[in-house]
């Protein structure tokens, strides 16, 4: 079985590269390619540094990973003509000092590009603080018939009736403990190739944790309600996440810190349409969507199009934690993300047994494809890194808020 494995894991990786260097990847191409200035802006109620983005459109071909101008100048004034100044750092503007949006006061954006060019926002003035009460995670089965875990939100009565529109956001973050984890790893160590007359592998004590990490993950949709038709102006047990039973990110300890934004009609309702259109087709479907304006315009031009919104927000947010344990009691774990198979070598050189998997060995440890799981005589049992060390994939730094 070993060496079935061993083989098997050879014929992947043979696959993996022919799939790679014989299929011809499709080339997107961008049609009426329209070159826009893209500004994504929220201050909130929260005291800190607050953070601008501003970038440009670019074509699909292009792949364009960054588009973000960083040579701008920024800065947000409050109608007492106080200026906040913002500076670039890493992919953002942050706000050059701490700094609140608060109620009594209006708000308005303006950006300066390098070329001449000015933007600003129409004044915004801060929304109706609303608390959230309570994040519970509840059993659940969905409408598509699968058990997991529904992270569903509540919020105070907001007795102004002025709140009404409401955006949502998460952090998560998941413990996960790598299941072949061992204290030493292997290294190939070329100095001792003149001793043997190849290099050859040694093991060493790990001195970093590398069997429990924390992986994070924030949301990336856009999660919206509101209680315009309600008579009780508060959210009730609205579901900003589910998670499947048979997620790994759950077989351990979670947390999830959500965050709740009280939004304008204006901006609730462009939010509104984003997400209509993120639902509504694939990146190749024949209709595309068109310019969503939103509260931002050109001084210079007014014909020309600005992509995005100018958002004062106020902000709540709660945290939360749970055990896979405490919601399914007594019921097998979720799988984790790999099957962990385990790789036998014969640790010998060429030209001993014609089998002797040395010299390969020693290049995937090299590469990193490969960490040691056991040894015994020549017989070397290795396994990919996802099984023996989170690390290559997760990290090993406990967050702070973090408890047990």
């Amino acid at each position: 079985m070993k060496k079935t494995n061993r083989n098997k894991f050879f014929i992947l990786l043979g696959l993996l590269f022919s799939l790679v260097s014989c299929v011809d990847p499709y080339q997107l191409q961008t049609s009426n390619y329209e070159e826009a200035i893209v500004i994504e802006a929220s201050i909130t109620n929260e005291l800190k540094k607050q953070e601008i983005k501003v970038s440009k459109t670019y074509r699909l071909e292009d792949d364009n990973g960054n588009a973000s101008i960083s040579d701008a100048q920024v800065f947000v004034t409050d109608s007492d003509g106080v200026q906040y100044n913002f500076e670039y750092d890493t992919n953002s503007y942050k706000s050059t000092s701490n700094f609140a949006a608060l109620p009594e006061k209006q708000y308005t954006l303006t950006i300066n590009t390098s070329n001449g060019k000015t933007y600003k926002s129409t004044p915004k003035k801060l929304t109706t603080v609303s608390q959230i009460e309570s994040v519970i995670p509840t059993v659940k089965t969905n409408l598509d018939g699968e058990r997991g875990v529904a992270i569903t939100v509540n919020s105070f009565v907001d007795p102004t009736n002025t709140s009404k529109y409401y955006r949502y956001e998460y952090e998560e973050t998941s413990k996960v403990s790598a299941p072949k984890w061992r204290s030493a790893f292997a290294v190939v160590n070329p100095d001792n190739s003149g001793t043997v007359g190849h290099p050859f592998i040694e093991l060493f004590d790990r001195t970093e944790e590398a069997r429990t990490c924390y992986t994070p993950n924030k949301s990336n949709s856009i999660i919206l309600t509101n209680t315009s038709t309600q008579t009780e102006d508060r959210v009730t047990d609205f579901e900003v996440r589910f998670l499947k039973q048979n997620d790994y990110t759950i077989a351990e300890r979670y947390s999830i810190l959500v965050k709740q934004y009280v939004e304008s009609l204006e901006s609730y309702t462009y939010y509104r349409i984003l997400q209509e259109l993120s639902q509504s087709g694939e990146v190749l479907s024949p209709t595309q969507p068109g310019f969503i304006a939103g509260n931002l315009f050109s001084v210079d031009n007014p014909n020309e199009k600005v992509v995005g919104y100018f958002n004062v927000s106020s902000v709540s947010e709660k945290r939360m934690f749970f055990n896979y344990t405490d919601l399914f009691p007594g019921e097998p774990l979720p799988p984790y993300f790999d099957e962990c198979e385990e790789f036998e070598f014969d640790y010998c050189f060429d030209p001993a047994p014609a089998e002797c998997d040395g010299t390969r060995l020693n290049g995937l440890v090299l590469n990193n494809a490969v960490i040691y799981f056991e040894i015994a005589g020549l017989n070397y049992t290795f396994i990919k890194p996802i099984c023996g060390d989170c690390t290559s994939f997760s990290s090993n730094i406990r967050p702070e808020f973090w408890i047990d």
